[in-house]
């Protein structure tokens, strides 16, 4: 078994390390604390070709593959989750979609300014009734000649204030559940399409989260994604793809609280030494970093395995559980050896903690994830 990077995987890494460290980590706090969306680095990031990297250069990608993708999106997340979570949003679940299930004409129209970072992408799936249970969808959409009308509402869509263009999931065959539902690419500004004001969140506020209200969306025929009837099918494949996503974001986040606590442990004094010669604190960290290592392990094994063309499905669930409940331990940890400082906000490690807790929740709760890894043993 070979665990290394190839050469190219390793320049990405170090580069978007870099980038990440020197752009983004300097103003991630202030980002936070202003609420503010980072246009800015998202101009940069796609100079980088940092968007292309989970597609084929047929499609404005880098064909670099998803392990390179996955190294990025952990890098970023480590300077900025909210980034992070924009950057992952955009490629696995909006871009995503239209990637694994679009026609040639679809992809060139769509696929290439994403991949190129000229349009951001969003995914509405999340209703008010259908969360977990996203067969509960109440969207529709009703073919009428030559276009269909699309009406309902999304919510907790990431990008969605910014997005060029969005993946919605409708009713398309009312009373047959799961098999009744379709996927639609639908463009910003067309008429009837609204966005509401971005949610006040615990965490992660440097990223767009809104509603998506949809009142006579009328678009044509050829937008349905894949065939009719097959949204189900293809937001499950998706969303085994998104949580590697976040797994990565998870692990991104995990390493910073550990980057955090350790510098702080070797600085901070008590009783004539660094709290980093004290053993409760050296089981702390020593208990972070194992667990930190195991879950960059299975997030980098599930994204290999997409890269190969290989089932993930049991190993992608697994990755984003174990790696999101690693990143709030972490942050828990971190906050602790920080003490009453951690409680601040003069450091960092309360925001870890504010952007982890997401990851448990997003694509699949942890209580979601052991129901796939279950089915995937066979119960």
């Amino acid at each position: 078994m070979d665990f290394e990077l190839n050469e190219s995987q390793v320049m990405i890494q170090h580069m978007v390390r870099d980038f990440a460290q020197k752009e983004l980590a300097p103003i991630a706090a202030d980002l936070d604390r202003e609420e503010r969306f980072p246009r800015e680095i998202i101009d940069k990031m796609a100079k980088l070709d940092l968007f292309a990297l989970p597609f084929s250069e047929e499609y404005g990608g880098t064909g670099d593959g998803y392990l390179a993708y996955v190294l990025a999106v952990e890098e970023i997340s480590r300077a900025c989750a909210s980034t992070g979570i924009t950057y992952a949003a955009h490629c696995s679940i909006g871009t995503g979609p239209i990637y694994l299930f679009g026609t040639e004409e679809q992809k060139k129209k769509w696929v290439v300014p994403c991949a190129k970072g000229e349009m951001l992408a969003a995914f509405g799936l999340t209703e008010p009734d259908a969360g977990s249970d996203a067969g509960g969808t109440k969207t529709t959409a009703v073919s009428d000649g030559k276009q269909w009308v699309i009406n309902g509402s999304k919510c907790f869509i990431t990008n969605a204030t910014y997005a060029g263009v969005v993946i919605i999931t409708a009713v398309t065959e009312p009373g047959q559940g799961t098999r009744g539902i379709s996927s639609f690419i639908v463009p910003r500004d067309i008429s009837g399409f609204s966005v509401s004001a971005p949610y006040k969140k615990l965490g992660l506020r440097a990223s767009d989260t809104a509603e998506i209200i949809l009142e006579d969306v009328r678009i044509p025929q050829d937008c349905l994604l894949g065939k009719r009837g097959d949204g189900f099918k293809q937001f499950m494949k998706v969303l085994d793809c998104g949580r590697i996503s976040i797994g990565a974001l998870s692990v991104g986040i995990a390493q910073a609280c550990l980057d955090a606590a350790l510098a702080y442990a070797k600085e901070r004094k008590q009783f004539g030494q660094p709290i980093s010669k004290f053993q409760a604190i050296q089981f702390k960290l020593a208990d972070m970093a194992m667990a930190i290592e195991l879950a960059r392990l299975a997030v980098y094994q599930a994204a290999w395995l997409k890269d190969q063309g290989l089932p993930f499905t049991r190993e992608s669930a697994i990755a984003k559980l174990f790696a999101s409940e690693t990143a709030v331990k972490s942050a828990l940890e971190a906050i602790q050896i920080f003490g009453g400082y951690g409680y601040t906000n003069e450091y960092p490690v309360e925001r870890y903690l504010r952007d982890a807790k997401l990851m448990e929740i997003g694509e699949g709760t942890s209580e979601i994830q052991r129901l796939v890894i279950a089915r995937q043993l066979g119960c």
